[in-house]
């Protein structure tokens, strides 16, 4: 969540970089509960120092053998308010929490302002799209006689889901090792294995409680909610909440291959043929646990990281830095990679990495000790590295060969036992 001294010291000022990202910021409603908020601490305030001294009181009478029943009775009574007023002032505290959580992150400010993807900035474009001499097809076409079974996959569970058999499932596990091994050997990450499932503390620390429950999965066990991920973020970034790192152990680099699991909410008719929106797919995500001052540098650092994916793959590409309209919840500045696809004529996002700053960390309480010893809020940041089925999407498209076989990136053939070509 955001600082909550930006509401109480600057509120226009913040109620205004909100605005640029398309939220209204109540801001009356919170100066409501902040007045009461006021009221009910300095009452308890006053409360707690006339029991404290009429304790001392007591405490004197005692030590004098003199009777003390009138300020036990006293004593009692401002207890008994005491106790009132502490609930009152905790039952506040939890709307003020509540209404904390729903409020996005503050964009930075070298982020654009914009209302929609249409605003965001191009950075740089990379590769050169193949020309072909016959006709595209896409990858649905393409990978049907290899394997991809989107029929099979309505059948066992619905639209939006695919089975993957043969050397289609080869090629999408071999993407997935080539991506682990590089984001470890290579960039130095620590690979990682997290359950799918989590409660709801887990998603609230990272954003998406509770804001955007019809975005996840969920299921009842043992009288409990579990939710399904939408991303290994969640679990990674959450391995700090409640946690104070060494600053010496700055930055902690972690990276997991899952699957993830959305609703797609609110995308009913948006790319339902093929794997581009599926209910299902797997990442290999990348998190970085880092010191405040040197966040932009690793948000900067990972998106090289995912670069150097689709470069080794051979994949044209392109980079966005998004507006302050098109940015997730909890971002403070994001990167999109988008990945060309043939079939499409045009770039879709492949990768998105962001830096939340302390966002997050606020929500998680995840902290290291500074140099002077004061217990401060890291950085988050997180992105992919990449998604791996619209890296197969890319790859089938891109590499495709007019007798429907595709050819394996050279990058990718050892991870497919050799083999050059399905």
């Amino acid at each position: 969540m955001i600082d909550i001294q930006l509401l109480r010291n600057d509120i226009e000022i913040t109620k205004e970089k909100l605005a640029s990202r398309g939220f209204e910021l109540d801001a009356a409603t919170f100066q409501s509960l902040e007045n009461t908020r006021k009221v009910l601490q300095v009452k308890t305030q006053d409360l707690q120092e006339k029991r404290n001294s009429i304790s001392k009181e007591i405490g004197i009478a005692k030590s004098k053998n003199e009777n003390s029943d009138a300020l036990m009775v006293n004593v009692n009574a401002i207890s008994d308010d005491l106790k009132v007023g502490e609930s009152e002032l905790a039952e506040l505290q939890e709307k003020i929490n509540q209404f904390m959580l729903n409020i996005p992150n503050i964009p930075h400010e070298s982020v654009l302002i914009g209302k929609s993807e249409a605003d965001n900035k191009i950075v740089k474009v990379a590769g050169e799209p193949r020309n072909f001499n016959f006709k595209i097809k896409d990858h649905v076409d393409v990978g049907a006689q290899h394997g991809l079974n989107f029929d099979l996959g309505a059948k066992l569970a619905g639209a939006r889901f695919v089975v993957m058999e043969g050397k289609i499932a080869k090629l999408h596990r071999a993407i997935a090792q080539y991506m682990l091994d590089t984001q470890t050997d290579k960039h130095g990450y620590k690979e990682c294995y997290t359950p799918y499932l989590v409660n709801s503390e887990t998603l609230i620390g990272t954003g998406q409680l509770p804001k955007f429950e019809a975005d996840l999965f969920s299921l009842s066990h043992n009288e409990s909610k579990l939710y399904l991920i939408p991303t290994s973020e969640v679990t990674l970034t959450n391995f700090f909440r409640d946690e104070v790192v060494k600053q010496s152990d700055l930055p902690i680099k972690l990276t997991a291959h899952t699957p993830c699991f959305r609703s797609e909410a609110g995308s009913y008719g948006k790319d339902t043929r093929g794997m581009i929106r599926q209910h299902q797919f797997d990442k290999v995500e990348m998190v970085q646990i880092v010191h405040p001052d040197k966040s932009y540098d690793a948000l900067d650092e990972m998106v090289s990281h995912a670069e150097f994916i689709l470069t080794s793959l051979e994949l044209p590409y392109r980079l966005l830095s998004l507006c302050s309209g098109d940015m997730g919840f909890g971002a403070a500045k994001t990167f999109d990679l988008e990945v060309w696809l043939p079939s499409q004529d045009t770039y879709r996002e492949i990768s998105s990495i962001s830096n939340c700053e302390s966002f997050q960390a606020r929500r998680l309480k995840a902290r290291f000790k500074s140099e002077d010893g004061k217990n401060l809020f890291v950085h988050t940041l997180n992105g992919s590295g990449l998604a791996v089925g619209r890296t197969l999407v890319a790859i089938i498209e891109n590499y495709q060969n007019e007798d429907g076989s595709i050819t394996i990136p050279k990058a990718l053939v050892p991870y497919m036992s050799g083999t050059e070509k399905i």
